[in-house]
């Protein structure tokens, strides 16, 4: 099960790539700074995912001006994230979840993902939102089964909006 509205939001401990290099995430490093958007996406280089993570670049000052960071995370490892990003200009903060840790705790992991296309990987993140505020308490929670439906950002945005 996923998790809902008004629950505390699981720490986790993942990797970014800086320019100094790997470095590790928590949760609760971003959650001390501003209220935080969490996007789970299924897998770097995919048209939908590039099409999610490159329009939310575009709108960073929105949710800037709404007290608000947004993280893209992927099972996928931190160097093919940046190559992603670099190739794709995404602007987001991308964390790398490789052990599938993160997706689980949140509760959106495929038991396999696109079976019907040959795609039979498990523990792949379905497409999903959650808007975590500085108290580290989930404000907003929404998950995909299909990989092709977008987040509702509006309502993303009205969250924030109202914290």
């Amino acid at each position: 099960m996923s998790i809902q509205v008004g629950d505390k939001a699981p720490d986790f401990n993942l990797v970014t790539l800086t320019a100094d290099g790997p470095q590790t995430t928590q949760l609760s490093d971003l959650t001390s700074k501003s209220n935080t958007v969490l996007l789970f996406v299924p897998m770097a280089f995919t048209g939908v995912c590039t099409q999610e993570f490159c329009s939310v670049t575009s709108e960073l000052a929105v949710y800037e001006n709404l007290n608000a960071q947004v993280v893209g995370i992927s099972g996928d490892n931190p160097f093919a994230q940046q190559a992603w990003a670099d190739k794709e200009g995404i602007g987001i903060t991308l964390l790398s979840d490789y052990e599938h840790e993160a997706t689980k705790a949140y509760g959106v992991a495929y038991e396999s993902f696109l079976p019907e296309k040959n795609l039979i990987m498990g523990g792949v993140p379905k497409r999903s939102a959650f808007v975590v505020d500085q108290g580290g308490v989930v404000r907003y929670a929404e998950v995909n089964d299909s990989p092709g439906d977008l987040p509702d950002f509006e309502a993303i945005q009205a969250c924030l909006k109202s914290l």
